[in-house]
């Protein structure tokens, strides 16, 4: 089985997914980190050096690389769903279980306030009201996507153990 997880930047993708881990005793990768092993470049280099167009074509790349394990759980990028053929890759992977963890905006914002020096994609947003614009705007334009994963867990107001918890027992 290959767990996979999708959702918005903050909504717990990373950190449910080494918990999860833990847990079932499945490899845990990132999608991102696991890019950045394999081209010895961060994502920012890759995209200042290479370009979005070429990110893009690694990261389907490296998803159906992926795709093809088992036992793993697959943490991917905010855009990742997004992107060519990506969640039809993931929907037609027979061993995969797509699992959208899903937070409001509100929890989002108070989630990403403090990390926006650490994530390229929102540093630029100075207020509250920017960035809840900002990932509200991004959320429509990905919900379409998000939307067709397995499973669709909320996430609001639970803890680690309880998402994880839940997710555990959805895959009996």
């Amino acid at each position: 089985m290959i767990i996979i997880l999708i959702g918005y930047m903050g909504s717990g993708k990373s950190t449910i997914g080494q918990k999860l881990s833990e847990i079932l005793k499945f490899e845990c990768i990132d999608l991102d980190d696991y890019i950045q092993k394999m081209e010895q470049l961060t994502i920012s280099q890759i995209f200042e050096r290479r370009g979005e167009i070429y990110f893009r074509k690694i990261e389907h790349t490296y998803l159906k690389e992926l795709l093809g394990r088992n036992n793993i759980i697959l943490s991917l990028g905010g855009g990742t769903p997004c992107y060519g053929s990506n969640m039809d890759a993931i929907l037609n992977t027979e061993v995969a279980h797509s699992i959208y963890l899903k937070s409001s905006i509100p929890n989002l914002v108070n989630r990403l306030r403090s990390e926006k020096s650490q994530r390229p994609l929102i540093s630029h947003l100075q207020t509250d009201e920017e960035l809840t614009e900002f990932i509200g705007k991004h959320l429509f334009e990905r919900s379409f996507y998000y939307s067709q994963s397995h499973q669709t867990l909320l996430t609001d107001g639970k803890t680690i153990e309880a998402i994880t918890e839940e997710i555990v027992a959805s895959l009996v």
